[in-house]
């Protein structure tokens, strides 16, 4: 558990050797206040240990990049959280280095695209020294800042 900037973190970790990593997600899960926002962070993929942190959820974000390996992956995730119900949209990340598949099928299957971050060495620069992108390219606010506004709107309009 940590607390930084006004925001509590809780993580959990799956030691070598051990093969139930969604007995790991069940108590971080258990740890987390339901009050305000809980943001949970999963790996990418359709997995055990994903299914069960999303499941309950308001709203899943779903990153990908616009490659034939993202649009796959896209694709599982969405049919997953179609199954549990749970309201989705799409974040496109390194936007530029594949094609318009993604974009494509999101707009057959009727998934808003949220928000695109281009391929830029200064973002990647800027993650890999653990710089969050709102400091090192502050102009990215506002983004985040709608597409934040995006993700409560559809949690608002459903919740009632």
């Amino acid at each position: 558990m940590g607390y930084s900037d006004g925001v509590d973190f809780i993580q959990g970790r799956l030691h070598m050797g051990e093969a139930m990593a969604s007995s790991v997600v069940t108590k971080v899960n258990e740890q987390a206040i339901r009050e305000g926002t809980v943001i949970i962070d999963v790996a990418p993929g359709t997995s055990c240990p994903v299914v069960a942190a999303i499941k309950g959820s308001d709203f899943c974000l779903l990153v990908t990049e616009p490659t034939p390996f993202g649009l796959n992956n896209l694709a599982s995730a969405i049919d997953v959280v179609r199954k549990l119900n749970i309201p989705c949209g799409v974040v496109l990340n390194r936007a530029g280095v594949g094609d318009k598949r993604v974009e494509e099928y999101c707009r057959k299957e009727n998934i808003p695209g949220l928000l695109s971050i281009p391929l830029d060495n200064r973002i990647a620069s800027f993650y890999s020294r653990g710089i969050p992108l709102v400091e090192g390219m502050p102009e990215w606010r506002q983004n985040l800042l709608k597409l934040w506004g995006k993700i409560r709107e559809v949690v608002f309009a459903r919740s009632g």
